[in-house]
């Protein structure tokens, strides 16, 4: 029998879960993520977990892994500097595609070279230009990227220049045709740039967390999750990094599908600090058609649509003073909750509270601390404005109540930068919160939250009068908040997945029109809005949020027993799946042109092209997906050939051939 272990690391914890045969979840865990250092928190997840179900490590047959690395590195603009080897561009094409804001300053480099869109040399590769590049300034980098132009039609001069690379320097180099097969040279560009600066931070995840699994006793070999939510082999994960972004999300709508069954719905997965929300069609994940977008940055990653909005169980809660009858929003800001702050420091939450209910006015900082991170190492403090250290050093390495801490108001610029750096986290009033004080959940310290939440409740509106007459309306209120921002988020997804409407999803999801149909409204007119698809709701908070949240789409709310770990679980029960692509283009009459891997080769009849190109296709595809640890491959091919009708008979434009070659990974013998 295969005992799985799926792994998660999340925004706020690290999940693990253990399945047997892919039939029955055994055990689940949670543990902080330690964003310092990601293995830490792996370790710990992976030891509780090993705990609850008494299982041996030596029993698990395969580890997988689904992680925020990636795409988190991307969004706060993190990774090694990494130098970009542009061949057979003009410099106005750094401008396209968002390269130049990409490269911030690292080194670039344009050769002559490249080849046209026929696949024929348009100039020949200027290697001595790139080897004095590599001597001089493209020597202070820790990878390279190779964009040659219409390398998806001749890879040649992107294989001589990282060859070249490689001797000179022995780093890693990505190569752009290796990552997608698709024209547009300034996308493939950025793509490989960004997958050269995740490879050293990747890397050492996957070195870290397999050094944390091998100390526990885990041997299995280790899978990461890909942004499609498939498999590949942590080898590949280390020379494709790129791959992994969205790999989080990815997993949670892989572990819906496996939880539910179901196979249409809109997964709407609530974290910590954001709320993905995916289509599953037929039982699988709508890819986005454009590549993945990540940040400011629209990939060539094949990846799942996902629409992300920063509304979680620990956004800040802000009040709405305007209007006279006042209220609350959240988000989109994470912030640490009271009740968890409580947790670990709770003499000081509960003396600060206390002292603040006593006094007879609420005070601009009530209920609201901070939090220091990340001052074990020698470098926190590296960097920082005279006004940010001396934040910084009257904080302490604990905690204090904000007001302490903020002298002045001119300061608090000075601590949105600390905590735009890391270093310091801002604790307050939460879902989480209001959670807690509802009875909905019992994780911290509700004692804790009751007091936060009663100082918030003392806020004034428009008209003078207190926010809430206590904390259970007011955590009522917060809910009731979450919930109509949720149903908007998944509107406004629905109305986005569908396309064909006059306004813009967001307008459509708040139009009036739509608000009235949503409250049932009857008079004159009848109106009703809702969702035609159920919703699969995941998350550790899930249950306690999305009950009301599908009664206010009308529509059924699908919540699995095991949403809390769902990531973990579409982490292991995902299955290898490795594609690749090719064209056949007509370059003159009578001529058809394949666009292999080693170079384009020439036919006189379109069908033997198009063979020729499938048959090395499908043993490209089944060769990666084996190398990758895939068992019981299959491959299956799709054919997209393109004519015109002209004066009687069907003429040949182009075709793109694309084999998918799929299996479960292998696992080590239990």
């Amino acid at each position: 029998m295969a005992l799985l272990l799926g792994i998660d690391t999340g925004g706020t914890y690290t999940d693990a879960v253990l399945i047997r045969d892919e039939a029955e979840v055994v055990a689940s865990a949670k543990a902080l993520t330690t964003r310092h250092d990601l293995a830490e928190g792996i370790g710990r997840a992976v030891g509780e977990v090993l705990a609850a179900s008494g299982a041996a490590p030596e029993e698990i047959t395969l580890a997988a892994l689904s992680t925020t690395l990636a795409t988190n590195a991307l969004v706060e603009g993190h990774g090694g500097r990494a130098g970009l080897v542009y061949v057979g561009f003009a410099p106005r094409d750094l401008a396209a595609a968002g390269l130049a804001e990409a490269l911030k300053g690292d080194a670039v480099v344009l050769l002559a070279g490249g080849h046209d869109h026929a696949g024929a040399e348009a100039a020949a590769l200027d290697l001595p230009a790139l080897e004095r590049w590599l001597a001089g300034e493209g020597a202070a980098v820790s990878a390279y990227a190779v964009a040659a132009a219409f390398s998806t039609r001749n890879p040649a001069h992107e294989i001589a220049a990282a060859e070249a690379i490689r001797r000179a320097t022995g780093r890693p180099v990505s190569c752009s045709h290796h990552l997608t097969a698709k024209l547009n040279g300034p996308k493939r560009a950025l793509t490989a740039l960004l997958n050269a600066r995740l490879i050293g931070m990747i890397d050492h995840l996957i070195a870290s967390a397999e050094a944390r699994l091998a100390g526990l006793g885990v041997t299995a070999p280790l899978m990461v999750v890909r942004g499609d939510g498939a498999l590949m082999s942590a080898a590949m994960a280390r020379a494709r990094p790129i791959e992994t972004i969205l790999s989080g999300p990815a997993a949670s709508i892989v572990g819906a599908r496996w939880l539910t069954r179901e196979g249409d719905a809109l997964v709407s997965d609530i974290g910590g600090t954001t709320t993905d929300i995916a289509l599953l069609e037929g039982g699988r994940p709508r890819i986005d058609p454009e590549g993945a977008r990540v940040g400011p940055y629209r990939t060539m990653v094949e990846a799942v649509a996902m629409r992300t909005t920063g509304l979680g169980g620990d956004s800040e809660v802000h009040v709405v003073s305007e209007g006279l009858e006042g209220g609350v929003t959240l988000g989109p800001r994470r912030i640490l909750p009271v009740s968890l702050l409580a947790a670990e420091f709770p003499a000081l939450v509960h003396e600060t509270l206390d002292a603040q209910l006593r006094a007879p006015t609420r005070g601009e900082f009530d209920g609201r601390f901070l939090r220091a991170v990340g001052r074990d190492g020698a470098a926190a403090g590296a960097g920082l404005a005279p006004r940010e250290a001396a934040l910084l050093e009257r904080l302490g390495p604990g905690a204090q109540p904000l007001g302490r801490v903020i002298r002045a108001r001119v300061e608090l610029g000075a601590l949105g930068r600390l905590v735009g750096r890391g270093l310091v986290q801002v604790a307050g009033v939460t879902p989480s919160d209001a959670a807690h004080v509802l009875g909905r959940l019992d994780a911290c310290d509700a004692a804790a939250a009751g007091k936060a939440l009663a100082l918030m409740a003392r806020a004034r509106t428009g008209a003078g009068e207190a926010l809430a007459p206590d904390a259970r309306a007011l955590a009522a209120m917060i809910v009731d908040r979450l919930t109509e921002q949720t149903a908007t988020a998944l509107l406004e997804a629905a109305f986005a997945e569908e396309g064909d409407w006059p306004l813009p999803p967001a307008d459509l999801a708040r139009h009036p029109l739509t608000r009235r149909g949503l409250d049932g409204h009857r008079r004159l007119a009848r109106l009703s809005a809702g969702l035609a698809v159920p919703v699969i709701g995941l998350g550790a908070s899930a249950p306690s949020y999305y009950g009301a949240v599908g009664a206010r789409l009308s529509t059924r709310m699908v919540l699995p027993e095991h949403a809390g770990v769902a990531n973990a679980i579409g982490a292991v029960v995902g299955r290898i799946a490795m594609r690749r692509s090719g064209s056949v283009t007509a370059p003159a009459e009578g001529r058809f042109r394949v666009h292999l891997s080693a170079g384009p080769r020439d036919f006189t009849d379109p069908g033997t092209a198009i063979a020729t190109l499938e048959q090395e296709l499908r043993a490209e595809a089944e060769a990666a997906a084996r190398a990758s640890g895939a068992a019981g491959v299959t491959v299956q091919v799709t054919r997209d050939i393109r004519q015109v009708r002209a004066e009687g008979r069907d003429v040949f434009l182009e075709a793109t051939v694309t084999a998918e070659a799929t299996g479960r990974p292998r696992v080590a013998p239990g």
